[in-house]
């Protein structure tokens, strides 16, 4: 594994040295912006419209913190650089929790946590205790001068580290707002016994390897097929479902279907 990160778990009086790396990585298809004319990467210019004319200098460029409709306060650099998390090299572990407890909402991005030479021993006998008895722990740590809240849990013989978006990063008042909506809304207990049956037809173990990107798959075969001089095969538009008017029905239906 490629550490993007090395440094320690803080576990009571134990230290363990540990290497993090990304586990990680989308697979889009990314593009380049071409001239058509000329069939060469075009090259994005910094413009101000005010002057009317390209910025060249980094030296004319200053940050800037929108307090209000149109109205910036600037932070230069060095006063930016006060509000850097301290690079400490050490992952404290605050407290230990329940996984369950947590709401998937709050996972951010993970990383695998690897020992370092000889931590192999210390490595393991967390990991197996957090395994038995089922929970995670809550800490901090400094990642590319961010302090980061993260969740630390066993997973298939390893430990990974989840980074957590913390309360105020989440749009919860979305959330309530769907729910009011849907609070006083009448479901016949029908519907609700035909509704499990449909979940418990549809139930099985968790199997990732079954899933494709389809999307990305059918692009990189069309262009794979244009770069090769062929003509490619474009997939017919997939019809809108029609909205459900009648709710019993269409539980019927899909059962039947299934």
């Amino acid at each position: 594994m490629r550490a993007i990160w090395k440094g320690f778990i803080s576990f009571g009086l134990v230290t363990i040295p540990v290497g993090i790396g990304n586990a990680q990585q989308r697979k889009e298809v990314s593009f380049r912006n071409l001239s058509r004319a000329s069939m060469v990467p075009v090259k994005q210019k910094r413009w101000d419209p005010v002057r009317d004319e390209e910025i060249t200098s980094l030296d004319e460029l200053v940050k800037g913190y929108e307090v209000s409709k149109g109205r910036f306060v600037t932070i230069e650099d060095d006063e930016l650089a006060r509000f850097s998390a301290k690079q400490e090299k050490t992952i404290e572990i605050l407290e230990f929790v329940d996984v369950d407890d947590i709401d998937p909402v709050y996972y951010e991005r993970t990383y695998w946590v690897e020992p370092q030479e000889r931590a192999e021993r210390p490595y393991a006998l967390l990991m197996r205790a957090m395994e038995r008895s089922g929970r995670a722990a809550i800490g901090k740590f400094v990642l590319s001068t961010k302090e980061h809240l993260v969740l630390l849990r066993a997973m298939d013989g390893a430990l990974a580290i989840e980074t957590l978006y913390y309360p105020e990063d989440l749009r919860m008042g979305e959330q309530r707002e769907i729910a009011e909506r849907v609070e006083g809304v009448e479901v016949k207990d029908e519907e609700l016994a035909m509704a499990d049956q449909l979940i418990d037809a549809l139930t099985t173990d968790f199997d990732a390897s079954k899933y494709r990107n389809e999307t990305r798959r059918s692009l990189l075969e069309f262009l794979e097929a244009k770069a090769d001089g062929q003509t490619p095969v474009i997939a017919a538009d997939v019809a809108e479902p029609a909205p459900v008017v009648d709710l019993m029905a269409a539980l019927k239906a899909s059962l039947a279907a299934g």
